[in-house]
């Protein structure tokens, strides 16, 4: 499903498809017999777990490229063993994959966000995050800005990661697969807390994720075609998401984080890559 070269020519030119979110429109259940739920007129959408099940979601929509923000509250109080995924991914052997999880933990205990990009079925790029709220107490936005350069995760508008093009290096970048939004809330605790150290203490149960305020400003595929093509119209708002990158103030924000916030990086990992960092981990 590659572009071809004419028409990644036009596409900075093109304006993208904007639209704020009805979950009923926007999404199906997948899977949970019923511990999904879509509520409030489809502005709400819960996912619950218990011992028999989790449960899942999936976009209508494949996109490629775009703008994704999603509000999340999670799981409060012990949410431990338990995993709130929240990604987007294409299907096949050679997936891409870009990816938020949310780690439980014991009551008191914070929260870890994991990231993680795949591309051509390759991953093994994590990067994990302490936040600087409580994630369970209110509803927070968590972004993806994916465009033909780069990836930025963002929180609240603050970026906690950037991942970019290095094809030039020899990295492959997903940039040629749709792909769709999904989530789900499942039971992890063979890693998911501690490395498996402490389990699901399903006297607790259920645990429930909360969704709110979708929006995505992206290029839907349909029949092997994007919907950013030239009869988009201007009036469904401006596309500077595709060719964004960090300014400085943004670069400085995220130096922040990732000095007072980050907890694992793979570029640092010499253990785990004793023959060398990832090529991509050399570019600043």
């Amino acid at each position: 499903m590659a572009l071809t070269s004419s028409y990644m020519l036009l596409f900075p030119l093109l304006v993208m498809v904007a639209f704020a979110g009805d979950f009923n429109k926007d999404f199906d259940l997948t899977w949970g017999d019923g511990r999904a739920k879509i509520l409030n007129n489809g502005e709400l959408l819960t996912l619950t777990l218990d011992q028999a099940s989790g449960s899942g979601f999936q976009s209508k929509n494949e996109y490629l490229f775009g703008k994704i923000d999603m509000q999340l509250k999670l799981v409060p109080g012990n949410s431990a063993g338990t995993v709130t995924a929240y990604y987007l991914s294409s299907k096949g052997s050679t997936w891409d994959e870009i990816d938020y999880e949310f780690l439980g933990n014991l009551s008191g205990d914070p929260y870890i966000l994991h990231t993680n990009v795949f591309s051509q079925g390759k991953g093994n790029r994590e990067q994990q995050f302490y936040l600087w709220f409580d994630p369970t107490a209110d509803f927070h936005t968590y972004s993806i800005t994916w465009n033909p350069q780069r990836i930025i995760f963002s929180v609240d508008g603050t970026p906690i990661r950037e991942f970019k093009n290095s094809e030039a290096i020899g990295v492959p970048f997903p940039k040629n697969q749709p792909m769709r939004i999904y989530s789900s809330l499942w039971n992890a605790d063979d890693w998911a807390t501690r490395g498996g150290l402490v389990k699901t203490d399903w006297t607790q149960a259920p645990f429930t994720a909360s969704y709110r305020n979708f929006n995505a400003q992206a290029c839907i595929w349909s029949s092997g075609a994007s919907s950013c093509g030239s009869s988009a119209s201007e009036s469904t708002g401006g596309s500077s998401w595709l060719s964004q990158e960090l300014d400085s103030a943004g670069q400085q924000r995220l130096k922040w984080v990732q000095r007072n916030y980050m907890i694992y990086n793979y570029c640092t990992d010499a253990k785990r890559f004793p023959q060398g960092f990832p090529p991509e981990c050399n570019i600043s």
